[in-house]
This record gives structure tokens, C-alpha cells and sequence, in this order.
């Protein structure tokens, strides 16, 4: 098993019209995560640095597109997503929390 710092899964959080609605509506968050890390490591990660109880975590791995920049080809990089579901109670606000 691979040793991650659990300071380091949580990348920055993803703020979309989408991720705001399910912040709102299912009381989940997006946050962009290492493309190392597993479920366990997020809800780790989570709960240690935001002292919230997590229900589940959904991963989704985006894949980064080819594109042109100038007369070159290249590609962007792959992006790893972590949808994460709090259980019922537990508030999470983004601004709220200065850690």
C-alpha cells in the first residue's frame, strides 16, 4: 500500500453551476484530488482537515484533451474528481473555512 500525505489529496475545491447545486441540493462537494489517491484517502483527507463526516466518496477521472497550443501538438493533462456526500447534518461552507 502506498503512503500519500493526506494534506496533499485535496487539491482545490471545483466551483461550477453543477457542484453548486449539488452542494445545495444532496449536500455534496467537488473537489480536484491526485490522481494517486483512493476513496479512503479522500474521506481521510476530508474529515482530518475540514472536521466533517463523510457518507461516501464517487471518483471520476477525466481525461485531458488533445489540443494545439500555437503550431505545436499537445495534450492537458488528465484530471482526477472526488465527489464527495456528507452525512445528513453535517454543513460544509467553502469560505467559512480558513485551514
Amino acid at each position: 500500500m502506498k503512503k500519500i500525505d493526506l494534506y496533499k489529496v485535496l487539491i482545490s475545491p471545483i466551483i461550477t453551476e453543477k457542484s453548486n447545486i449539488l452542494t445545495e441540493k444532496q449536500e455534496q462537494v467537488v473537489f480536484k484530488v491526485l490522481m494517486q489517491s483512493t476513496k479512503e484517502d479522500v474521506k481521510l483527507a476530508f474529515e482530518q482537515a475540514f472536521d466533517a463526516k463523510v457518507a461516501q466518496v464517487r471518483i471520476s477521472i477525466l481525461k485531458g484533451k488533445a489540443k494545439k497550443f500555437g503550431r505545436h501538438a499537445g495534450k492537458r493533462a488528465d484530471v482526477k474528481k472526488a465527489y464527495i456526500k456528507l452525512q445528513p447534518g453535517q454543513n460544509f461552507d467553502l469560505s467559512s473555512n480558513h485551514n
